[in-house]
């Protein structure tokens, strides 16, 4: 579930609303029901598929309770909640002993790396579901910073 967030840059409730249905593996892209129930393609890499595949045949049929379709599902077999993905990214980050890990995070490395490596500005806003340009140019503020950062530690002149 975590590299799939990361992955695909999905908002929580997009990730805990993913249905089965909307797995499109096979093409390499999920489709995504965002805010204003707008649907998006959303790629997906070969690890988070790797990893998506191995959850959908090992872990899922043993936990899924119930007739509902949603990919992610909690302990008892329900749909995983919100706060459910909360709880794990917490409990994986204090493992990883990084304090103060949330969703968003991995949602903001996923815009922030694929700009930094890149990635059209326009293709970023689509994939992350922004209906306004300018909400995707925040990462970009993150990226020039970062690029000042180099250039001043590495650059004769700065």
């Amino acid at each position: 579930m975590l590299e799939v967030l990361y992955a695909t840059g999905l908002r929580v409730s997009e990730l805990v609303g993913l249905r089965l249905s909307e797995l499109q593996l096979d093409r390499g892209f999920l489709l995504v029901i965002g805010k204003g129930d707008k649907e998006r393609p959303v790629p997906l890499g070969d690890e988070a598929e790797r990893w998506l595949r191995r959850y959908l045949v090992e872990a899922r049929p043993h936990l899924a309770r119930g007739r509902h379709d949603r990919v992610f599902v909690n302990r008892r077999g329900g749909p995983l909640s919100r706060q459910g993905v909360w709880k794990i990214l917490r409990d994986h980050g204090v493992t990883a002993g990084v304090a103060a890990l949330h969703p968003h995070a991995l949602r903001h490395s996923f815009a922030t790396h694929l700009l930094e490596h890149g990635a059209d500005l326009r293709a970023v806003q689509a994939m992350l579901g922004h209906a306004d340009i300018s909400t995707t140019e925040i990462y970009t503020h993150v990226h020039r910073e970062r690029l000042q950062r180099l250039y001043d530690r590495f650059h004769p002149r700065a």
